[in-house]
């Protein structure tokens, strides 16, 4: 087995990662459906449909690691037919090919709860798609606990970095500031809201790569700056923009009659939990782990404002 690493989806973080390998020189392959316009030299590509299970093993083969970075369109009901399926054909190429498994995670399947998330914390959702996470979740570690793979999570919440464009810190809100418009901010603009900057996440997986087998069969959080309100990150944009902070927010009570327009608002209420309370992640078993500290937020906003200042 090489020491090739297999990544699985090139979305900001997919394509953070194989930067990060690429510029220590260490092979990686791209795998998804169709070839990516900005893939770095040295970066090989394999087309892959990763719910076609014969497909993924193909591209797998020969790999020490797969690193599966993928999201599947925002629906309910495809995230229940698919996201089991998937998962199945994770596990079941890195038994077939022997490559260890890091699963790039949301926060989904906590569900509510009064504390910032910890690792240990129950699975507690009520809504269909945090059912889903809980159930692949299940799905990989009884697979690693079987002795069939090696197989660990890396969670996170909302993403801001380089390139983030559809997040809630992406394209409505920094987008928005960049363009001399508004942000239009659809979550509680008073109340702390973590957040992982990209270039973090990655290099968390890429030490993951790294770390022994007793990394494995564990669950992570992505390192994460101390959370801070909506208004103080758009206030800290606006800044560096040299514009005024105008922020339109949407009132939740109005959540419901925009979802009968946008599927995607109806889609997204029933995570309201992240986005109507204080919102905190702890992080300190990865950075203890590991040996790192998350980017200051305002380091990381300065290369986020950047990018979208020069679109």
């Amino acid at each position: 087995m090489s020491e090739k690493t297999v990544i699985l989806g090139y979305g900001p973080v997919g394509r953070a990662i194989a930067q990060e390998l690429t510029a220590s020189r260490r092979p990686c392959v791209v795998a998804q459906r169709k070839r990516p316009g900005d893939l770095p030299e040295g970066v090989g590509f394999a087309a892959c449909d990763a719910l076609d299970g014969a497909a993924l093993r193909r591209v797998t083969e020969g790999a020490s690691s797969l690193i599966c970075t993928v999201g599947l369109a925002y629906d309910s009901a495809v995230w229940e037919a698919s996201w089991p399926k998937l998962m199945a054909n994770l596990i079941d190429a890195c038994e077939a090919t022997g490559a260890r498994l890091i699963f790039i995670d949301n926060l989904y399947m906590y569900g509510p709860q009064a504390l910032p998330l910890r690792e240990d914390m129950p699975m507690a959702a009520t809504g269909r798609k945090g059912k889903v996470r809980a159930a692949i979740t299940l799905q990989w570690q009884q697979a690693h606990r079987a002795g069939r793979v090696k197989a660990t999570a890396l969670r996170a919440p909302d993403f801001h970095g380089p390139d983030v464009s559809l997040s809630i810190f992406g394209d409505p809100t920094i987008g928005n500031l960049a363009k001399g418009k508004a942000a239009q901010l659809v979550i509680t603009p008073d109340a702390p809201h973590a957040l992982a900057y990209v270039p973090d996440v990655a290099h968390a997986a890429v030490l993951l790569l790294d770390a022994p087998d007793d990394a494995y069969g564990e669950i992570w959080h992505a390192p994460c700056a101390p959370a801070r309100t909506p208004r103080e990150i758009l206030a800290m944009v606006a800044a560096q923009l040299g514009v005024k902070p105008r922020l339109m927010v949407m009132p939740g009570w109005t959540m419901p009659l925009v979802g009968l327009f946008m599927p995607f608002i109806r889609e997204w209420q029933e995570t309201h939990f992240q986005h109507d309370r204080a919102f905190e992640v702890d992080s300190r078993k990865f950075e203890q782990r590991f040996g790192i500290k998350a980017t200051p937020l305002e380091e990381g906003l300065v290369r986020t404002v950047e990018t979208f200042r020069s679109k």
